[in-house]
């Protein structure tokens, strides 16, 4: 082995458990009286449970209404927010079954950006702030590929996640009861849902909810850093595009839509050698759309496996996942 590459590995080595300790949360079952009754009342109330639609709250104070949102220090310590806190902790409760997504202050999905294109030393760089990034650097550009529309690669009509997103939010076929309210056919109603559960789904069953939490961490953090301490401006907490209530939303829902993607490896025994079909993608997607229907009380127009949508994905994950030296 090469020198340069054995101190890089040692580096690697060294920095992997470096992160601060926060207090973990167990997952699944969680109380149901006192605050959780009442976060799991209001949720009912507003989007019927699992995943979080942000247009159903009109405020910030009316998400921490349904959800816990928790500030810690640099060694998992409580802390009021922007009180030294160096991680955000977001946990919902639905049903008896809690989920838990924790942002900790590091790297952003641009500081990945910066790096890539910063030569030697931005790479070295990138090592020292995240390892994990590093050590998984293959399967990130992976994630980067399926998660874009690349048509200067794969041709005109390219798929990507957004697309399914697009697909299932006109695939609804109750539009009565699904859009109480007129901000549901924006892009932070069903559409961003959709998006963010869909596109975690897939990249656990691809490969890990880790993997598919990493690359939630660092896009949250690059559209909002201040979620991490808590503290907001005036004009972000009013913003109609950028506010911690839509960010928030996004870090729940990612974490929804990692249970789900962990079901469904589960159920299609999906590895990442898993040579897809357009049968299995439209099942799988349709699936997606059964959980939604459960949580929104809902009703979808299924995937088949004949759309072009679904036919072009299902090439695009087998070349991916399976090709040799792609470039970009």
């Amino acid at each position: 082995m090469k020198l340069l590459q054995f101190l890089l590995l040692l580096i690697v080595s060294a920095l992997a458990g470096c992160s601060g300790a926060l207090p973990e949360v167990a997952m699944g079952d969680c109380g149901v009286t006192g605050s959780a009754d009442a976060a799991k009342a209001h949720q009912t109330s507003v989007s019927g449970g699992g995943a979080l639609l942000a247009s159903r709250f009109a405020s910030f104070e009316a998400l921490k209404a349904a959800v816990e949102i928790e500030y810690f220090d640099g060694a998992g310590r409580p802390v009021p927010p922007g009180e030294d806190a160096m991680a955000a902790r977001v946990t919902h409760c639905y049903r008896g079954h809690e989920v838990a997504g924790i942002l900790h202050a590091g790297l952003s999905q641009g500081d990945m950006l910066k790096a890539q294109g910063g030569g030697f030393l931005g790479q070295v760089a990138l090592i020292y702030t995240s390892p994990f990034a590093v050590a998984n650097r293959a399967e990130l550009q992976n994630v980067m590929r399926l998660a874009r529309r690349r048509q200067n690669f794969f041709g005109q009509g390219d798929a990507a996640y957004l697309d399914f997103a697009e697909n299932m939010v006109a695939h609804i076929t109750t539009p009565e009861t699904a859009f109480i309210s007129p901000a549901d056919t924006s892009e932070k109603g069903y559409l961003n849902t959709f998006n963010h559960v869909t596109a975690q789904a897939f990249i656990t069953s691809f490969y890990s909810e880790e993997l598919a939490d990493f690359v939630g961490d660092v896009h949250e953090r690059h559209n909002m850093p201040e979620l991490v301490k808590g503290i907001f401006s005036d004009s972000q907490l009013v913003d109609l595009v950028q506010n911690p209530t839509d960010n928030y939303v996004d870090i729940i829902n990612n974490e929804w839509g990692q249970e789900l993607g962990n079901q469904l490896k589960a159920k299609y025994h999906i590895t990442p050698e898993t040579v897809w079909t357009a049968d299995l993608l439209a099942n799988y997607l349709n699936d997606i759309q059964a959980y939604f229907t459960w949580v929104f009380q809902i009703g979808f127009k299924p995937f088949k496996p004949e759309e072009e949508v679904v036919f072009r994905f299902t090439q695009k994950i087998n070349y991916v996942l399976n090709m040799q030296g792609m470039e970009g």
